[in-house]
């Protein structure tokens, strides 16, 4: 503890101390969680802000709505991550906020989850670089991040009762391992998940909690509780909980119309919900445990230590921090960069001469990207607002926003054509299933617009379709926090809007916004497909110069896109769970490690993606020191443009008996623009995760023999291999 730090703790009354470990409600009604300070010692305020896509304050202010975790993640650039994270830092400041909620990395274990959106990846050695490059960047303006949900948070589904039963090695190998990536970058505050893990609610866990989290990986910051996600008083607490969220009710069911009380959350329409009338647990219950000796008193001067203690490294306690800034043009163009490089060009086909409609003639070119005099029929039930985001604490309001339609029609030459083809697909809010929530009013956000009587029928597109050189048809999902997805097809008719198209036109290009993956049963029926996630508030923009290849489409998949039931945990006890618990029977072979496991083939693997150029890779060599090793390979751009290739390192580990390990693991990557002719030698650091697993008897083991270290443009796509001993 600093001394300083030190000196407060001892002059700090104990309802002081009390006021410093539970929130409270912001006076100006900005902040989402609120600490009030003690004015007798000057201490000031702390300020706690949602979220993981963008500042979501609770008046309901704007910032840069950012892309979606996922969509960051598929860029697979952790400098990226940190641009993101120190952009986010200073709007959040520019809103008088000290702490970010921010970011998510829970692993994408079942791809139904409603939050898959605000998370990186399926694969923990993806998602622990992207989580330190985030946390990095929050941390370098002075701002807290709050690194969440800690840990197994894998499902929205009852996930204030539900428990995850899973293995210690499951838990090493996977699921703590973004945590830990937080913790070594220094993040601030983790939050804990509402789950429990093998019985224990993730608040009272005092072995993830306190034996790991703070002992073994010797996390110096405040642990927070999710919103009204605090069970027990003197459990969480001596498992070392330090700050109650939100610590005030919501409301009070006697005092509201709304038709709920406390027993309703978790249970038909508001499964997946926490309890809003639960609250004050870190108040006089507190102060009576501490009075009992169920808490010892030194636990609860930890507890505001360090709470203080990263006021104190932010500058707070001294009034020294840096000036934020809000909505400049180096958010938007970063908003804006982020989204076009996160876009997975999945499929983009040559077409033969063909006599299937309108101005659709023999070509044998691919179909992307679209020529800029080619006239386009823009189709799709929203293309006239952006894709912002899903639903739930990442809620955010920008200044501005692009939707597809002022994107494609502002970049192209040729004539444009826009019908909607599909009635509208509402988004998903989780403020809108609590009645008693006051809504956001976004009603005046510069979001594009279309005409209330614009044709929205089938055929209305088809005709479109047919007249144009290149349909291209936007289609989305709706995700939302507290709630998870019934299936993987994309709601409503939109597979049969797209098939009709299809049909039509030859040359069609889909560009699906999801929060996760979902189904494209017409997949051989169209030309190209991208993958464009939720983009944000640049939407528009930054499909625009993708289509049209004012950008390299360098996104990859940072998750598996497979029929529904090929996924893993498709077993009612792995998900959604069999009377409140779900059963990790999977282990580790989750995501592209369970299709290896099965020799099956999805439909697009891990790490897949696209581009305009073509590379050619050479031979790979190793090079090893005590702590790592250095694997090189030289890749080179064949085409005659730049392009931007990511180099991907899979290490497949030798046979042991008695042990099932993935057939292949992601060790590292990097991303990198070739220019047109160029060739570039490209560096991936392998630390000592690339060989090791988990041993629940001794630890983290490397087994000794020939490791394999297979280097390409997927899980799937190799071009060279080295072998490393060990």
């Amino acid at each position: 503890m600093h001394e300083r730090v030190a000196e407060l703790v001892a002059e700090l009354t104990r309802e002081e101390k009390r006021r410093l470990v539970r929130g409270a409600v912001d006076p100006d009604g900005v902040a989402t969680g609120y600490v009030p300070g003690v004015e007798r010692l000057g201490i000031p305020p702390f300020s706690l802000v949602d979220g993981p896509l963008g500042v979501r304050a609770d008046d309901g202010g704007r910032a840069t709505a950012f892309p979606a975790s996922l969509a960051l993640a598929a860029t697979f650039d952790p400098d990226l991550a940190r641009e993101q994270g120190a952009a986010m830092a200073r709007e959040a400041r520019a809103h008088g906020q000290d702490a970010l909620l921010a970011p998510g990395t829970n692993l994408l274990r079942v791809p139904h989850c409603g939050r898959n959106f605000e998370y990186f990846s399926e694969d923990p050695e993806l998602a622990s670089r992207l989580t330190a490059g985030v946390v990095e960047g929050v941390e370098s303006e002075d701002v807290v991040a709050t690194v969440k949900h800690y840990v197994a948070n894998n499902q929205e589904r009852n996930r204030t009762g539900v428990s995850a039963e899973v293995d210690e090695r499951t838990l090493r190998e996977l699921y703590l391992r973004p945590f830990r990536a937080a913790v070594d970058a220094g993040v601030g505050s983790v939050m804990t998940a509402y789950n429990r893990v093998n019985g224990t609610h993730m608040s009272d866990h005092g072995y993830l909690v306190g034996d790991v989290l703070k002992d073994e990986w010797g996390f110096e910051g405040y642990v927070v509780s999710d919103w009204y996600g605090l069970e027990t008083t003197v459990g969480a607490a001596n498992a070392g909980l330090d700050l109650e969220m939100p610590g005030v009710a919501s409301f009070d069911p006697e005092e509201t119309d709304a038709d709920v009380d406390g027993d309703d959350f978790g249970a038909g329409d508001l499964d997946g919900l926490p309890d809003p009338t639960k609250a004050d647990m870190f108040g006089e219950p507190l102060a009576d445990a501490v009075d009992r000796g169920e808490v010892p008193e030194r636990r609860l001067d930890d507890m505001v230590g360090r709470v203080l203690g990263q006021m104190h490294r932010i500058g707070l306690l001294d009034g020294d921090q840096p000036d934020g800034a809000l909505d400049t043009t180096e958010h938007r163009e970063l908003a804006e960069r982020i989204a076009a490089r996160g876009t997975v060009l999945l499929k983009n086909e040559s077409v033969g001469g063909g006599d299937d409609g309108g101005a659709d003639a023999a070509r044998d070119d691919p179909v992307l990207p679209i020529d800029d005099e080619a006239s386009v029929a823009l189709v799709g039930p929203n293309v006239h607002e952006p894709k912002l985001g899903g639903g739930g604490s990442s809620e955010t309001t920008p200044f501005h926003s692009v939707s597809p339609r002022e994107g494609v029609e502002a970049r192209a030459e040729g004539t444009v054509t826009v019908v909607r083809g599909h009635s509208e697909i509402e988004d998903e809010s989780l403020f809108d299933r609590l009645a008693f929530v006051e809504e956001v009013d976004e009603s005046d956000t510069e979001a594009g617009t279309g005409p209330e009587d614009e044709d929205t029928t089938v055929d209305d597109a088809v005709a479109a379709a047919e007249a144009a050189d290149v349909a291209v048809v936007v289609v989305r999902d709706a995700t939302s926090e507290g709630r998870d997805k019934d299936d993987l097809r994309l709601p409503d008719e939109q597979d049969a809007l797209v098939e009709a198209v299809a049909a039509a036109n030859s040359r069609t290009v889909v560009v699906v916004n999801s929060g996760g993956p979902v189904e494209i049963p017409w997949l051989d029926d169209v030309a190209a497909v991208l993958a464009a996630w939720y983009p944000g508030q640049a939407d528009g923009d930054a499909v625009a110069s993708v289509l049209y290849g004012d950008r390299d489409p360098a996104g990859r998949l940072p998750t598996t896109f497979a029929p529904e039931d090929e996924y893993p945990a498709t077993d009612e006890r792995q998900y959604p769970g069999v009377d409140d618990e779900a059963h990790y029977e999977e282990g580790v072979f989750v995501g592209y490690r369970h299709f290896d496991a099965r020799g099956a083939e999805p439909t697009f693997p891990f790490g897949h993606g696209l581009s305009y150029a073509a590379f050619e890779y050479g031979d790979a060599d190793v090079v090893a020191d005590e702590r790592k090793h250095r694997v090189r390979v030289a890749v080179e751009n064949t085409a005659a443009r730049p392009g931007r290739e990511v180099v991907q390192a899979y290490v497949r580990p030798p046979e042991v008996d008695g042990v099932d390990r993935p057939v292949r693991e992601l060790a590292g990557f990097a991303a990198v623009s070739v220019d047109a002719g160029a060739t570039e030698t490209v560096e991936l650091d392998l630390d000592e995760h690339a060989f090791a697993r988990y041993d629940a008897e001794e630890g983290w083991t490397t087994d000794p023999g020939s490791y394999r270290v297979e280097v390409g443009r997927s899980s799937r796509d190799v071009q060279a291999t080295v072998e490393v001993e060990r």
